[in-house]
C-alpha cells in the first residue's frame, strides 16, 4: 500500500513540485486548492502520470471547518494520512506604518492559523497509528526578519515555534516534525520581479542563484523519509547560504 501526502496550497509553484517529487517517489497524493484554476487539472494529470492517486480537495486552509471536511475526504479516500506538508501561504507585503489591519490578520490566518487548522485535523490519525511526518514550509524572513514584512515575517516565525513545540508534544508517539525554511526561490511570486533586482539578489547569496522549487521539493523528500528517522524539531535553511 503506497503512503499518502497531503500537500496544502499545492496546484503551483512550490507546492507543485513537492506533490510531483513525492508522486514520484510511489506516494499516492491529496491535493490540496482554494480556488478552481487550470493548473490544478495540469497537475493532477502530472501526479497521476506517476502511476498514484491523485485526490484533489478544495478548501481555505484559514477556515477550521474547511479544514475538517478537507482530512475527512483524504481520509475516506485513502484511510490514513503518512506526511502532512503545510505549504499554503500568502504575501501582503507593506511597511507597517501603511499596513491595514486586514492585511496583517490575513497572511496570519493562512500561513499560520491555517498550519494550525491543518495539522489539528490531521494529527489524531497520526497519533492512533504511531507514525507520521509533519513538514511545515517556513521561510528564511521567519529567522531574519524583513521589511515590509512584518505580517509574513510573524507567520513563518510563529510556524518555527509551532513545529519546535508540537514536535516535542508528539515524539514519544514516532511523529516527526520539521520545517523548511526557504530563501529567495524562482516562482510565480519572484517571476514580477524587474531582472537587475534579481541580479543584485543573486550576488547577496553565496551560491550566486536564486533556488527553485526544486532545490524545496527534494528535502521535503528528504524529510518525509526514513532517511530522516532521527530528526525532529529541525529548521532547515534552503536559501544558498543567503543566512550563513
Amino acid at each position: 500500500m503506497n503512503k499518502v501526502a497531503l500537500i496544502t496550497g499545492a496546484t503551483r509553484g512550490i507546492g507543485k513540485q513537492i506533490a510531483m517529487t513525492l508522486a514520484k517517489e510511489g506516494y499516492d497524493i491529496a491535493l490540496n486548492y482554494r480556488k478552481e484554476n487550470e493548473e490544478l487539472e495540469n497537475a493532477k494529470k502530472e501526479i497521476e502520470g506517476n502511476q498514484v492517486e491523485c485526490l484533489a480537495v478544495k478548501g481555505d486552509v484559514s477556515s477550521f471547518e474547511d479544514c475538517e471536511a478537507l482530512v475527512r475526504q483524504v481520509i475516506e479516500r485513502f484511510g490514513k494520512i503518512d506526511v502532512l506538508v503545510n505549504n499554503a501561504g500568502i504575501t501582503k507585503d507593506m511597511l507597517l506604518m501603511r499596513m491595514k489591519k486586514e492585511d496583517f490578520e490575513q497572511v496570519i490566518d493562512v500561513n499560520l492559523i491555517g498550519t494550525f487548522n491543518v495539522t489539528k485535523q490531521v494529527i489524531n490519525y497520526m497519533l492512533k497509528a504511531r507514525s507520521g511526518r509533519i513538514i511545515n514550509i517556513s521561510s528564511v524572513v521567519g529567522v531574519s526578519g524583513n521589511a515590509g514584512q512584518t505580517n509574513y515575517a510573524a507567520s513563518k516565525a510563529g510556524m518555527i515555534g509551532f513545529t519546535k513545540s508540537l514536535a516535542k508534544e508528539v515524539a514519544s508517539r514516532g511523529i516527526l516534525v520539521n520545517a523548511v525554511a526557504p530563501g529567495f526561490i524562482e516562482t510565480s511570486m519572484t517571476e514580477v520581479l524587474k531582472e537587475e533586482v534579481k541580479e543584485e539578489i543573486a550576488k547577496s547569496i553565496p551560491l550566486k542563484r536564486m533556488g527553485n522549487s526544486q532545490d524545496v521539493a527534494n528535502v521535503v523528500k528528504f524529510l518525509a523519509s526514513d532517511d530522516s528517522a532521527y530528526m525532529t524539531g529541525q529548521v532547515l535553511h534552503v536559501d544558498g547560504g543567503m543566512l550563513m
